[in-house]
């Protein structure tokens, strides 16, 4: 489970991720990744964005699960003060946690590219 130091929860922190962060997608999902703020002793915020289009409650609980767990341990690879938004696609509703976790690391390696 992610710490819940480490969640995301204001709309606020969501939009800023969205609108000035760096996006990268791959078949299943997409990274928004805004760089560190000012103040890097902040802890690195991660929210996650999966839409009816998903499915049902019960499979967009599954895959955000499957995401939150996913991202709890590639959260020291990101560093503190960076804000993630992970959006699901559709195509993550069949999608194994090993393929997960190979489009999140795609998807988290291109925006911090980008972001250099």
């Amino acid at each position: 489970m992610l710490p819940a130091i480490h969640r995301m929860r204001g709309s606020a922190d969501f939009t800023a991720a969205v609108r000035g962060g760096r996006r990268a997608g791959s078949r299943r999902l997409v990274v928004h990744l805004q760089e560190p703020t000012s103040e890097p002793q902040q802890p690195a915020l991660v929210g996650f964005v999966v839409s009816k289009a998903v499915g049902g409650a019960v499979q967009r609980n599954q895959v955000k699960r499957r995401l939150r767990h996913l991202m709890r341990e590639r959260l020291s690879a990101v560093g503190a003060g960076a804000r993630i938004v992970v959006r699901a696609l559709p195509a993550a509703r069949g999608a194994s946690t090993a393929e997960l976790a190979a489009d999140l690391d795609r998807a988290l390696n291109s925006a911090q590219r980008r972001r250099r």
